[in-house]
């Protein structure tokens, strides 16, 4: 059997990468339209010290339906236990997505267990309810995007995540030609953006499922949702592990000095940093996709070390030369004075 190379390897990543990245510029890009619009200390610390971070978290069981069903849906019975996990998953976190924003459980979370400042408490509020769509149309987008990437699709996924990107842009114009707060501009842009394009996923993913993925053949023992139990709960523990650092951070930030201006620049930072990291994040789904193949540990062991010491090198880059300033301050919109508070958050 031919051993996996890396020219096979780039040959999966980069669309996925390219997915990522682009992905990855949201954030960025909300960032720099909400600093545009009237209060950008409030509406910023808002999103990112409250309403991204809780989504996150209510999110976080389903964010890894990408790697499960990239390496999962090898036949249709298969596919129906993860989409039956998908609807009812999506079904009891969007209801308590509703419970934390529409029922006194959100001061509990925001005042008691993040610390947020006053000011930011009712803006936030509202970017939450706003985005009640985040979680459900994520999880249904992620659970067909592995189904494209396990039969060799995965370049719909970059155009899909182009179609979100169009809508984020479009909303967040509209948004700011028509002066409208930052958080509803940026909540608006991020919850028509996940429908767009769970819309298209899911009209892109219907003839692969009649096809290819229901022709396979069938896998045998069948997949039990004991052994799917298995092989997820894990991913869950580390996704929920990895997203952590966003309420944790926003929990910390307010409850130091500077609290409003740092949460401000937390958005811009962190999304700055997902966006240069976004092709390592990518990789994830390459070693599910890969690792079966012959010799696969040492050639993704190789990238690995490529793609880490390349990332990481750029970050440096962009840190110790005036490009963070032209980042931070040009393009991003942020005062001098949360410019330098956000290159040291940096650094």
């Amino acid at each position: 059997m031919t051993p996996l190379t890396l020219k096979r390897i780039v040959k999966v990543w980069l669309p996925l990468a390219a997915s990522w990245l682009l992905m990855g510029t949201e954030l960025p890009m909300l960032s720099a339209f909400v600093a545009r619009l009237v209060h950008p200390e409030i509406n910023l610390a808002a999103y990112g010290g409250i309403v991204f971070p809780i989504a996150l978290i209510v999110e976080a069981p389903v964010i890894m339906l990408l790697a499960a069903s990239t390496a999962l849906s090898k036949d249709w019975a298969s596919y129906q236990k993860l989409r039956t996990y998908m609807l009812l998953s999506g079904v009891l976190l969007t209801s308590l997505h509703l419970l934390i924003a529409l029922t006194p459980a959100y001061y509990f979370v925001v005042n008691g267990m993040l610390g947020a400042p006053p000011e930011i408490v009712e803006p936030a509020r509202l970017g939450l309810i706003i985005m009640t769509p985040w979680t459900w149309t994520i999880a249904y987008r992620r659970l067909n995007q592995g189904v494209m990437i396990r039969f060799g699709h995965s370049n719909i996924i970059g155009i899909g995540t182009g179609v979100r990107l169009g809508m984020d842009l479009l909303v967040l114009t509209i948004g700011y030609l028509l002066k409208l707060p930052g958080i509803v501009v940026a909540t608006s842009a991020v919850a028509a953006g996940v429908t767009i394009e769970a819309i298209y996923i899911g009209i892109r993913v219907q003839p692969l499922l009649r096809t290819e993925l229901k022709p396979a053949s069938v896998v045998e023992p069948a997949l039990s949702y004991r052994a799917f139990a298995a092989f997820y709960i894990p991913l869950v523990m580390t996704s929920l592990l990895t997203l952590l650092i966003q309420p944790m951070g926003s929990a910390a930030l307010g409850r130091m000095p500077l609290a409003l201006e740092s949460l401000a620049v937390w958005p811009v930072v962190s999304g700055f940093i997902f966006m240069l990291r976004s092709t390592g994040v990518a990789f994830n789904e390459v070693v599910v996709a890969l690792v079966d193949e012959p010799l696969s540990p040492k050639a993704l062991r190789r990238f690995t070390t490529i793609l880490s010491t390349v990332t990481t090198g750029f970050i440096l880059l962009i840190a110790v030369t005036p490009l963070s300033r032209i980042w931070l301050q040009d393009i991003s919109a942020l005062s001098p004075s949360l410019t330098v508070l956000a290159r040291n958050g940096l650094w």
